[in-house]
């Protein structure tokens, strides 16, 4: 019987590799979702360096926040990512959810990263 770690890597690994697969060019944006914060991080595969990155640690997003584990963290940190990949000149991504369902936080930092303009 597989652990419930397990199946999650195994999940990661099927949706990262075929992001990767698919994603003609594009960088992606990556997301970790702890019990306590989400992060997210826009890499450029070719390179494998990171482009652009938000998290709900970082001084302006807590500042607005009461805590980092809410929808409402989430789609602020979506923003935040969205505003620093256009400093860098990212408009579009691909989405990597990792192994996580599009749900929930999850989904809210994705429609906040398309509100702040990123297209995916």
């Amino acid at each position: 019987m597989k652990t419930s770690k397990q199946l999650f890597d195994r999940r990661s690994r099927r949706t990262r590799g075929k992001v990767k697969k698919n994603n003609a060019g594009r960088p992606r944006l990556a997301v970790f979702r702890s019990g306590k914060h989400i992060y997210a991080q826009i890499i450029d595969d070719v390179s494998g360096a990171t482009v652009a990155s938000a998290s709900s640690i970082d001084k302006e997003v807590r500042g607005k926040l009461k805590t980092g584990a809410d929808i409402a963290a989430a789609s602020a940190v979506g923003k935040a990512v969205a505003e620093r990949a256009k400093k860098a000149g990212v408009e579009t991504v691909v989405f990597d959810r990792g192994g996580y369902m599009y749900h929930g936080r999850v989904k809210a930092l994705a429609e906040a990263a398309r509100e702040g303009g990123l297209s995916f």
